[in-house]
């Protein structure tokens, strides 16, 4: 339990009562990452508060700003007002998504490491109220985050009124994992001074003036518990893959034999990569600097094979969860959590020389990655932070499954039908039919490995053709395409539910 202070006690209100204060018109900077940390009994409570004033005329209009997805309770219930106007810069809640497709919610897809500067430089509309999850503040205005950091320092720093969840879902100790450090976007700076994942060089709190502060709810409401599938076949064999190349790179003096830090995005390809590596015997302990640790973290915990995890949020099943708090002082020394503009800033990513390891959605016969679009118009999620680690790490590695919707759909395809990471950023692709170097191969040799390499066979033959016949087409042309039929699988299957 939290122990109460004056400032506490002061500020003191039930979730109704700050519904209330919020303006009709308002840019909300909410804490949560993926979905973790995140408010959830103020969002309820205005989203009852919008639709029972709807109903007498009232008008509303929200910008919510998190750090990345958020849960139910925050991107859906203010979903589902349609009071929504603008969602910044990464989601996944699937009726949010349903509004952005149909054009009735704005969404800006962002770096994520972009974002501070838009909104301290007046870009993005200015942040009129920040409601956090917290686990302690105190009387001269500290205050002590929960299970992420994202973009929650920043909003607190330019809100002009500010209201804390203060939580007891987590024990207090919870307050030593969190390094917040904010560099200047007004003027030049030094250099961020992390060399490590395991260096600490800000406080475990965010200070802001007491006077901000404008209320404080009590909540003992957990966040939406993260289900986590046991990684199939194919992700066994991708990680494989992985693992074989990296043993490799180290063989050949590109890996020093003590690895580099690692980053994993988000899902079940990244968690059997770090499974696999916990039940590797030829791989020793790893650091991580990432943006998410999930349940995948504790088997190389049980393997000791895990030195630190630097991140911007725990994200946890509910048994993950569990076991975390169970061994929550043991692990002081294990985990750091950064605001995400750390996390994902490009100088640290490239001092650290990192291996990035991410997942996209298709990707096309000369290395372009489409991350966040179906079939090149509908948002998925967003880009995150793939694009930080993609163009700023020492190696960079794309995987995917080669088929998806029962194999009427090829990850590898003639043109991606959006492009989020372009030929001059990708290296390292793998399915579960192999892995493909494109690193100092021209965009003809390019094409050869992905179709060779990353294609599922009952799509090998039709991509053949298409690259044959592209030759012909743009008469051996530095990066051969028939652009006709670029298109024409994405086409085809929005006609007939296929590509085959």
């Amino acid at each position: 339990m939290t122990v109460t202070n004056s400032l506490i006690e002061e500020k003191l209100k039930t979730a109704e009562e700050i519904a209330q204060l919020l303006p009709n018109q308002v840019t909300l900077g909410c804490s949560g990452f993926t979905p973790a940390g995140y408010p959830k009994l103020i969002p309820v409570a205005f989203a009852k508060r919008i639709e029972e004033e709807k109903k007498l005329g009232k008008s509303f209009s929200i910008n919510l700003y998190a750090g990345a997805s958020t849960g139910e309770e925050l991107d859906g219930v203010l979903a589902k007002t349609g009071a929504l106007k603008l969602r910044i810069p990464y989601q996944s809640n699937s009726h949010l998504r349903n509004l952005i497709n149909q054009g009735e919610t704005d969404f800006i897809d962002m770096h994520l490491s972009h974002v501070v500067k838009y909104i301290e430089h007046g870009i993005l509309p200015k942040i009129d109220v920040a409601i956090v999850e917290a686990i302690d503040v105190t009387t001269d205005g500290k205050i002590y985050l929960s299970t992420s950091s994202g973009m929650s320092a920043t909003y607190l720093k330019n809100a002009e009124s500010i209201y804390i969840e203060l939580t007891d879902t987590h024990p207090l100790e919870l307050k030593s994992y969190h390094d917040i450090y904010l560099p200047s976007h007004h003027m030049k700076g030094g250099p961020i001074p992390i060399i490590n994942p395991s260096d600490r060089v800000g406080e475990p709190f965010v200070q802001v003036p007491p006077e901000k502060i404008k209320g404080i709810v009590r909540s003992s409401k957990p966040d939406a518990a993260t289900v986590f599938k046991t990684p199939d076949v194919d992700c066994q064999n991708i990680a494989s893959h992985v693992l074989e190349f990296i043993q490799h790179e180290i063989k050949m003096g590109r890996i020093p034999k003590e690895y580099l830090p690692f980053q994993n995005g988000v899902g079940n390809i990244a968690n059997a990569v770090l499974a696999s590596m916990a039940k590797d015997p030829k791989f020793h302990a790893i650091q991580m600097y990432t943006e998410v640790v999930q349940d995948s973290v504790f088997d190389l915990i049980d393997a000791g094979k895990l030195e630190i995890a630097s991140t911007s949020a725990l994200t946890f099943s509910e048994l993950g969860l569990k076991r975390f708090h169970n061994n929550i002082s043991a692990w002081k020394s294990k985990f750091v959590i950064r605001p995400q503009e750390i996390s994902n800033h490009p100088e640290v990513i490239r001092r650290m020389g990192l291996i990035a390891m991410n997942t996209a959605i298709e990707i096309d016969i000369y290395g372009n990655v489409n991350s966040t679009h179906v079939m090149g118009t509908s948002m998925m999620n967003g880009i995150g932070g793939s694009g930080d680690f993609t163009r700023n790490s020492h190696l960079s590695i794309f995987m995917t499954p080669s088929l998806a919707k029962d194999g009427n759909i090829s990850a590898i395809v003639p043109m991606v039908s959006h492009t989020d990471h372009n030929e001059h950023s990708t290296m390292i692709f793998v399915t579960e039919n192999g892995l493909a170097d494109l690193r100092g191969c021209p965009p003809k040799k390019r094409a050869e490995l992905i179709i060779e390499k990353c294609a599922h066979p009952i799509y090998r033959d039709k991509l053949r053709a298409y690259y044959e016949n592209a030759l012909k087409v743009s008469k051996g042309k530095h990066t051969p395409h028939d652009l006709e039929n670029a298109l024409s699988w994405h086409v085809q299957f929005l006609k007939t539910g296929s590509m085959k």
